[in-house]
């Protein structure tokens, strides 16, 4: 069921697995952010080197600040997330160098779906989180469609097909907002 899921899945990203998981948006590989060999091996799956950025996924708003310089109102952050967008906002001290070495800023999921709130909630610190494909290839929206990369992965986690298979719209993946600029925000790219 439901909760042995998240159980296994923090189990094998506590023992710096990557797991597939189901996210609000596409299928997407996690692993724990703060963890430089787990972050590591997201790069080297996804085919790409450090330069294109992760993104960090996390269970609640409150968690965001310890990880972020935030400087747009609470109830902005509040109003967009949880929900299918990454706000890309001015990294903190506290996350991990080996996370997206090449950039100040950090894009922050807070996905509308209960299993990864649940499964962000169970872990310390944030996940890093990708899309479940190679870095050229389209978005997954089952299980099935990436099972090139399960050879690599501790743990995939089956949550059925995510929103209608047939559209391509839902392949877009999350909406890409850019708050790190105070007063102005750009998005990046439409999900």
């Amino acid at each position: 069921g439901w909760r042995e899921a998240v159980a296994a899945a923090a189990a094998a990203l506590q023992a710096g697995g990557l797991v597939a998981v189901p996210t609000d948006t596409v299928y997407g590989v996690a692993c724990l952010a703060q963890d430089s060999a787990a972050v590591r091996s997201i790069y080297s799956l996804k085919g790409r080197n450090g330069a294109k950025p992760l993104a960090i996924c996390l269970g609640d708003v409150e968690r965001l600040y310890r990880y972020c310089h935030v400087n747009v109102p609470d109830e902005l952050l509040r109003d967009l997330l949880p929900g299918p967008v990454t706000l890309v906002l001015e990294r903190s001290e506290e996350l991990n160098k080996d996370l997206n070495p090449f950039t100040s800023l950090v894009g922050v999921r807070i996905p509308d779906h209960p299993f990864m709130r649940d499964l962000a909630r169970a872990c310390p610190g944030p996940l890093a989180l990708t899309s479940a494909n190679i870095s050229s290839q389209g978005s997954t929206l089952t299980v099935l469609e990436f099972q090139d990369l399960w050879p690599q992965l501790s743990l995939v986690i089956d949550g059925g097909p995510i929103g209608d298979i047939q559209s391509p719209e839902c392949r877009l993946g999350s909406t890409v907002v850019d708050l790190s600029v105070s007063g102005k925000f750009s998005i990046i790219r439409p999900g």
